[in-house]
């Protein structure tokens, strides 16, 4: 278990990364929209191409983020339900929709997206707009952000399954957090150093 953990703790680091590395991408789509109004309104100057990269950078928001949400356990839950069950079982029913659905979905969105990316690229497909992007870019988030969920997935899974052998922390308590990293780097004998203001020293 204890290298799976390690794994699982490679998989996390990735995932802030791209989590926090996305968070420009939503600046960016609020400049480009910003700047695009302003050329129409004021010069009357328009752009099909800004128009569009607009929502392939939400896209990319969407798609590439989705398994930084499940790492911060930041997606849906019906609360009322969850918070009236244990730890054991809340961890179960994760181990479940990880292994029945999450993971079959991912595999099939990919299998099932990956030729439309392909014969986009291949075909050079454009938009049908007069100025428009290629599509193949957007259409490879499809894939890509499903390829990161359910890379993020083995990592939720690994984890919660370390809880249930007694093995890690609860990781639905801590969302994600720092404090839930901390508790992984104990599980794996990759206990942080502290100095002697009690700051960790990663």
């Amino acid at each position: 278990m204890g290298i799976l953990l390690k794994l699982s703790q490679s998989i996390d680091v990735l995932g802030r990364l791209i989590g926090k590395s996305i968070i420009w991408l939503i600046l960016a789509t609020a400049l480009i929209s910003a700047g695009n109004a302003v050329a129409r309104k004021a010069f009357n100057i328009g752009s099909n191409a800004f128009l569009e990269i607009q929502w392939y950078l939400f896209a990319a928001v969407f798609m590439i983020g989705a398994g930084y949400a499940f790492l911060q356990n930041a997606h849906v839950r019906i609360d009322v339900v969850a918070n009236k069950l244990s730890k054991r079982t809340r961890n179960l029913i994760d181990v479940f929709g990880i292994i029945v659905f999450l993971l079959p979905l991912c595999y099939f969105m990919i299998s099932f997206s990956w030729p439309v990316v392909y014969g986009a690229y291949v075909s050079g497909e454009m938009s049908s707009n007069a100025g428009g992007l290629i599509r193949w870019p957007v259409y490879a988030l499809v894939p890509a952000g499903f390829a990161l969920l359910g890379l993020q997935a083995v990592s939720e899974l690994i984890k919660r399954v370390a809880f249930l052998t007694g093995q890690g922390p609860d990781c639905l308590a801590h969302s994600g957090t720092d404090d839930t990293e901390d508790h992984i780097h104990a599980a794996v004998g990759d206990t942080p150093e502290h100095n002697a203001a009690g700051e960790s020293q990663k």
